[in-house]
Protein backbone atom coordinates (compact mmCIF):
# COMPACT_ATOMS: atom_id res chain seq x y z
CA UNK A 1 0.00 0.00 0.00
CA UNK A 2 1.33 3.57 -1.34
CA UNK A 3 1.26 5.93 1.45
CA UNK A 4 -0.15 9.59 0.85
CA UNK A 5 1.26 12.32 2.84
CA UNK A 6 2.35 14.91 0.33
CA UNK A 7 4.75 16.63 2.67
CA UNK A 8 6.67 13.34 3.10
CA UNK A 9 6.65 12.46 0.16
CA UNK A 10 7.82 15.47 -1.33
CA UNK A 11 10.57 15.28 1.27
CA UNK A 12 11.35 11.58 0.27
CA UNK A 13 11.83 12.79 -3.83
CA UNK A 14 13.87 15.48 -2.87
CA UNK A 15 16.14 13.41 -1.05
CA UNK A 16 16.19 11.06 -4.09
CA UNK A 17 17.04 13.98 -5.95
CA UNK A 18 20.07 14.69 -3.65
CA UNK A 19 21.17 10.48 -3.79
CA UNK A 20 21.11 10.26 -7.80
CA UNK A 21 23.18 13.57 -8.06
CA UNK A 22 25.89 12.08 -5.35
CA UNK A 23 25.43 8.36 -5.78
CA UNK A 24 23.94 7.80 -9.77
CA UNK A 25 20.99 5.67 -10.07
CA UNK A 26 22.65 2.54 -8.86
CA UNK A 27 23.24 4.27 -5.70
CA UNK A 28 19.29 5.42 -5.79
CA UNK A 29 17.77 2.73 -3.09
CA UNK A 30 14.83 2.95 -1.04
CA UNK A 31 17.45 2.42 2.10
CA UNK A 32 19.78 5.33 0.54
CA UNK A 33 16.48 7.56 0.04
CA UNK A 34 15.54 6.79 4.11
CA UNK A 35 19.07 7.83 5.24
CA UNK A 36 19.42 10.95 2.86
CA UNK A 37 15.80 12.24 4.22
CA UNK A 38 16.32 11.24 8.00
CA UNK A 39 13.42 9.16 8.38
CA UNK A 40 13.20 5.25 9.82
CA UNK A 41 14.33 2.75 7.24
CA UNK A 42 11.44 1.54 5.20
CA UNK A 43 10.04 4.81 4.83
CA UNK A 44 10.52 4.88 1.42
CA UNK A 45 9.41 1.67 0.42
CA UNK A 46 5.81 3.12 1.95
CA UNK A 47 5.51 5.90 -0.73
CA UNK A 48 6.60 5.03 -3.75
CA UNK A 49 5.67 1.12 -5.71
CA UNK A 50 9.21 0.47 -6.83
CA UNK A 51 12.50 2.41 -8.43
CA UNK A 52 10.60 3.08 -11.19
CA UNK A 53 8.10 4.83 -9.49
CA UNK A 54 11.07 6.98 -7.43
CA UNK A 55 13.03 7.49 -10.68
CA UNK A 56 9.71 8.61 -12.49
CA UNK A 57 8.94 10.98 -9.25
CA UNK A 58 11.91 12.44 -8.98
CA UNK A 59 12.43 13.05 -12.64
CA UNK A 60 8.60 14.92 -12.24
CA UNK A 61 9.88 16.76 -8.96
CA UNK A 62 13.31 18.39 -10.89
CA UNK A 63 11.27 19.85 -13.62
CA UNK A 64 8.55 21.12 -10.62
CA UNK A 65 11.24 22.56 -9.30
CA UNK A 66 13.34 24.30 -12.00
CA UNK A 67 9.89 26.14 -13.09
CA UNK A 68 10.23 30.27 -12.94
CA UNK A 69 7.91 31.78 -9.95
CA UNK A 70 5.61 33.54 -10.72
CA UNK A 71 7.48 37.17 -10.21
CA UNK A 72 10.56 35.74 -12.36
CA UNK A 73 7.41 34.98 -15.39
CA UNK A 74 5.53 38.63 -14.56
CA UNK A 75 9.26 40.51 -15.38
CA UNK A 76 9.72 38.34 -18.15
CA UNK A 77 6.32 39.18 -19.29
CA UNK A 78 7.33 43.34 -18.81
CA UNK A 79 10.25 42.79 -20.62
CA UNK A 80 11.80 44.29 -24.15
CA UNK A 81 10.97 42.33 -27.48
CA UNK A 82 14.56 42.32 -28.64
CA UNK A 83 17.69 40.54 -28.72
CA UNK A 84 19.26 42.47 -25.50
CA UNK A 85 16.58 41.03 -23.46
CA UNK A 86 16.91 37.43 -24.75
CA UNK A 87 20.22 37.44 -23.89
CA UNK A 88 19.49 38.80 -20.65
CA UNK A 89 16.33 36.17 -19.89
CA UNK A 90 18.77 33.43 -21.33
CA UNK A 91 21.17 34.08 -19.19
CA UNK A 92 18.70 34.23 -15.90
CA UNK A 93 18.00 30.52 -17.08
CA UNK A 94 21.17 29.12 -17.51
CA UNK A 95 21.62 31.13 -13.87
CA UNK A 96 18.48 29.41 -12.69
CA UNK A 97 18.99 25.89 -13.90
CA UNK A 98 22.95 25.54 -12.95
CA UNK A 99 21.76 26.98 -9.45
CA UNK A 100 19.72 23.87 -8.75
CA UNK A 101 22.98 21.65 -9.49
CA UNK A 102 21.67 18.38 -7.81
CA UNK A 103 18.60 18.50 -9.49
CA UNK A 104 19.78 19.35 -13.27
CA UNK A 105 22.91 16.26 -12.21
CA UNK A 106 20.16 14.20 -11.20
CA UNK A 107 18.54 14.53 -14.68
CA UNK A 108 21.41 13.50 -16.55
CA UNK A 109 21.67 10.38 -14.27
CA UNK A 110 18.00 9.94 -14.87
CA UNK A 111 18.62 10.87 -18.52
CA UNK A 112 20.95 8.23 -18.97
CA UNK A 113 18.65 5.29 -16.82
CA UNK A 114 16.15 6.11 -19.35
CA UNK A 115 18.66 4.23 -21.66
CA UNK A 116 17.95 1.29 -19.81
CA UNK A 117 14.28 1.66 -18.68
CA UNK A 118 11.95 1.95 -21.42
CA UNK A 119 9.00 2.96 -18.76
CA UNK A 120 11.35 5.45 -17.65
CA UNK A 121 12.88 6.86 -21.22
CA UNK A 122 8.49 6.92 -21.88
CA UNK A 123 8.01 9.37 -19.36
CA UNK A 124 11.49 11.82 -19.88
CA UNK A 125 10.42 11.48 -23.58
CA UNK A 126 7.07 13.19 -23.06
CA UNK A 127 8.11 15.89 -20.29
CA UNK A 128 10.95 16.58 -22.60
CA UNK A 129 8.82 17.29 -25.63
CA UNK A 130 6.20 18.88 -23.25
CA UNK A 131 8.52 21.35 -21.89
CA UNK A 132 9.98 22.02 -25.68
CA UNK A 133 6.67 22.54 -26.96
CA UNK A 134 5.83 24.39 -23.71
CA UNK A 135 9.16 26.64 -24.48
CA UNK A 136 7.78 27.50 -27.97
CA UNK A 137 4.68 28.26 -27.32
CA UNK A 138 6.09 31.23 -24.55
CA UNK A 139 8.38 32.24 -26.90
CA UNK A 140 5.56 32.63 -29.86
CA UNK A 141 3.28 34.01 -27.56
CA UNK A 142 6.15 36.59 -25.91
CA UNK A 143 6.72 38.77 -29.10
CA UNK A 144 10.43 37.92 -28.66
CA UNK A 145 12.59 38.04 -31.92
CA UNK A 146 12.93 34.55 -33.23
CA UNK A 147 11.32 31.07 -34.33
CA UNK A 148 10.72 27.58 -32.79
CA UNK A 149 13.75 26.20 -34.74
CA UNK A 150 15.64 29.23 -32.75
CA UNK A 151 14.10 28.20 -29.47
CA UNK A 152 15.20 24.56 -29.72
CA UNK A 153 18.74 25.05 -30.96
CA UNK A 154 19.04 28.04 -27.70
CA UNK A 155 17.65 25.15 -25.45
CA UNK A 156 20.49 22.31 -27.17
CA UNK A 157 23.02 24.84 -26.58
CA UNK A 158 22.57 25.74 -23.49
CA UNK A 159 21.79 22.75 -21.66
CA UNK A 160 25.17 21.92 -23.19
CA UNK A 161 27.00 24.81 -21.44
CA UNK A 162 25.17 23.89 -18.26
CA UNK A 163 26.77 20.87 -18.42
CA UNK A 164 29.84 22.04 -18.75
CA UNK A 165 29.39 24.17 -15.49
CA UNK A 166 28.12 21.59 -13.66
CA UNK A 167 30.32 18.89 -14.67
CA UNK A 168 33.38 21.04 -15.28
CA UNK A 169 33.14 24.05 -14.16
CA UNK A 170 36.64 25.15 -14.58
CA UNK A 171 36.30 24.79 -18.73
CA UNK A 172 34.77 28.32 -18.54
CA UNK A 173 34.99 30.92 -16.59
CA UNK A 174 32.04 32.74 -15.35
CA UNK A 175 33.09 35.85 -18.18
CA UNK A 176 33.00 33.33 -20.60
CA UNK A 177 29.57 31.38 -19.77
CA UNK A 178 28.29 35.11 -19.95
CA UNK A 179 29.90 35.85 -23.47
CA UNK A 180 28.59 32.38 -24.77
CA UNK A 181 25.33 32.71 -23.92
CA UNK A 182 25.26 36.40 -25.55
CA UNK A 183 26.84 34.64 -28.61
CA UNK A 184 24.30 31.93 -28.73
CA UNK A 185 22.08 34.37 -28.67
CA UNK A 186 22.88 36.64 -31.61
CA UNK A 187 24.06 33.78 -34.00
CA UNK A 188 20.78 31.15 -33.50
CA UNK A 189 17.92 34.49 -33.09
CA UNK A 190 17.59 35.99 -36.67
CA UNK A 191 16.84 39.97 -36.41
CA UNK A 192 13.47 40.56 -37.59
Amino acid sequence: MVRRNDQRRAALVDAAIEVLAREGARGLTFRAVDAEAAVPVGTASNYFANRDDLFTQAGARVYERLQPDEETIARQREAGRDRETYVGLMRELVGRVAAFRTGYLALLELRLEATRRPELRKVLTGRVRADVDANVAYHEASGLPGDATAVKLLMLTLNWLIVEQLTLPDVFSEAEREALVTAAVERIVTAE
